[in-house]
């Protein structure tokens, strides 16, 4: 049996995180934008490491999948108010607790992840 006042509690957590790492994410998208504007050199040819570009995707990548686990954080709230946690929304089976533990804002059970 799933324990719902701690399973509130690993989400608040779990969306507490996301949103700083949305922060800072944020943070160092600004400052690679501010580093490339006043830079005219050619950083696609830089045989030093990868480009401002790159980190630039890498960047908006990492933030694109924190902004997707917020919004899986929320629907597992909502799940939580309408009494449906813990249920897998693909087969209707139950989530292993181990998996809740580990991703509290899991929809799907192991084998419908998979």
């Amino acid at each position: 049996m799933v324990d719902m006042d701690r399973a509130r509690r690993l989400l608040s957590a779990e969306e507490s995180d996301t949103r700083e790492l949305i922060r800072s994410l944020s943070s160092v998208i600004h400052d690679l934008s501010a580093a490339r504007e006043g830079d005219n050199s050619d950083d696609e040819h830089d045989p030093e490491g990868s480009t401002l570009a790159f980190e630039r995707s890498q960047t908006d990548t990492l933030l694109r999948q924190a902004e997707e686990r917020l919004t899986s954080i929320a629907e597992a709230v909502a799940r939580l108010d309408d009494g449906t946690f813990g249920i897998c929304t693909n087969c209707g089976n139950p989530i292993a607790e181990v998996r809740l533990e580990v991703r509290p804002y899991a929809a799907t059970c192991v084998a419908c992840a998979g």
